[in-house]
């Protein structure tokens, strides 16, 4: 018996994008461990690494389209990565979504087809996002 693969997604049950992501790590008959992190934001020291294991700048991993970062004027470039740090942390809604950790690495699934680089399963089966864009093929292989 092999054991299950441990992934962890931080999700938002809001955005679509992080329920594909989701919705593709079942696909490859995997329950993650799901973690809302608008309600149980990582600390600082988990966030920091999740963010350095994506291989992404602070400002990368930071949304822009969301009124904390307008209203804080995020984009001034004089904000420090500590100082960005402690506003995501502050302001969970400025962490972009969805971080997903595996065994073979760590991605912000942007889009969510990210996810297939880094699961240690094969999909099993057609998969097509909630907009209707279709992924994969009935026998689980990428379409693009």
């Amino acid at each position: 018996m092999t054991a299950t693969p441990q992934i962890k997604i931080y999700h938002n049950p809001d955005c679509g994008t992080s329920r594909n992501t989701l919705a593709l790590i079942r696909n490859a008959n995997i329950e993650p461990e799901i973690i809302e992190y608008l309600v149980n934001p990582p600390s600082k020291s988990q966030l920091t690494q999740l963010i350095a294991d994506a291989g992404l700048t602070v400002r990368e991993a930071i949304r822009k389209n969301v009124a904390p970062y307008c209203d804080l004027e995020l984009d001034r470039e004089d904000w420090t990565d500590e100082q960005l740090l402690h506003f995501m942390l502050q302001y969970p809604i400025l962490i972009n979504r969805p971080f997903v950790a595996t065994e073979f690495g760590t991605r912000l699934c942007r889009p969510s087809e990210l996810i297939l680089e880094i699961l240690p399963l094969p999909q099993k089966g057609a998969f097509s996002k909630e907009d209707g864009e279709r992924v994969l093929d009935e026998n689980g292989q990428r379409l693009k």
